[in-house]
């Protein structure tokens, strides 16, 4: 194709001019907090399409486009002063099944019918645990002018030089001479286990209880309190049973995070109090129906 006429077709892009059919096209989602799973479908059809096993091949994909993607991507972030994207195999993986999902459609969407929403698409190929998400989906003739078009495009630019996004998946399906690409981004947090998450959570009571000049608190290490918070996660609700038990013997404060060392306000203002004397910190990571891409679940009982 001309130099020209892919130059024109780039410009097309950025106005958003909709009677043009384009040589690329492209779609950018970004969830900015982590709500990516409560973005409605695009209007696009589909069978459903169900997630394929990573240890299953695909057969149209090409590796050399996503290698040159990752390239040309974390070439953009280092010009930008930003730290590279690792690249997450799983998310790999998802990116490749909505590549190949966006082929047998032969239209790019962030979600079709019978698909699950994106959050919800990554966390069912990835372990890695992620607290924010961000797709772009496009196709093109080659890696390069993919890369080109969407650094044109503000939305997609946005998704590739976002300073908080640190993995990324690529997909790219050949279809013929067109390449659908897929590049799902998402801020991978550490996965602590239950035992590094209450160490978390201690260390911000010692750290309140400093700054509000208090003595230290004693630390102990009741069974009751990890039962009650994997009680939690079993019955998906806050509200159980041994919650209340452990309501009759200590204050007691449960909740919900991907960042659980940041209690509540109210958890905070309670052990500033002079007349607390000790507590204990039940921690359990599950995904539920509620979370269904995971979160730890936490008591803290103070005595």
């Amino acid at each position: 194709m001309p130099i020209a006429s892919r130059i024109v077709m780039a410009l097309l892009l950025v106005m958003w001019a909709p009677s043009i059919r384009p040589s690329s096209r492209l779609m950018a989602a970004s969830d900015g907090n982590g709500g990516a799973g409560k973005r409605p479908a695009q209007g696009a059809t589909l069978k459903p399409v169900a997630s394929p096993s990573p240890d299953i091949p695909f057969s149209d994909f090409d590796p050399q486009a996503e290698e040159m993607l990752l390239t040309l991507a974390n070439q953009a972030r280092a010009k930008a002063g930003l730290r590279s994207l690792m690249l997450d195999e799983g998310l790999s993986q998802a990116a490749r099944a909505h590549a190949q999902a966006m082929a047998a459609a032969h239209q790019l969407s962030h979600q079709f019918d019978g698909e699950l929403p994106l959050a919800r698409r990554l966390a069912d190929m990835t372990s890695t645990l992620l607290d924010q998400e961000g797709e772009n989906v496009a196709f093109d003739y080659d890696a390069e002018n993919g890369h080109k078009h969407l650094m044109l495009s503000p939305p997609h630019r946005a998704n590739l030089l976002k300073a908080s996004y640190n993995v990324v998946g690529l997909g790219v399906i050949r279809s013929g001479e067109r390449l659908y690409i897929v590049q799902d981004f998402g801020h991978a947090l550490p996965n602590y286990s239950a035992a590094e998450v209450k160490e978390r959570i201690a260390a911000t009571v010692a750290q309140t209880r400093h700054h509000t000049k208090q003595r230290e608190l004693a630390r102990r290490d009741l069974p009751a309190v990890d039962d009650a918070a994997c009680s939690m996660a079993q019955a998906d609700k806050l509200a159980v049973s041994p919650i209340h038990q452990l309501a009759q013997r200590y204050s007691v404060f449960t909740y919900t995070s991907l960042h659980p060392e940041t209690l509540p306000a109210t958890a905070e203002h309670t052990l500033a109090g002079r007349n607390v004397h000790g507590f204990s910190v039940g921690a359990c990571y599950a995904r539920t129906q509620t979370y269904p891409t995971g979160v730890y679940w936490v008591v803290l009982a103070l005595e």
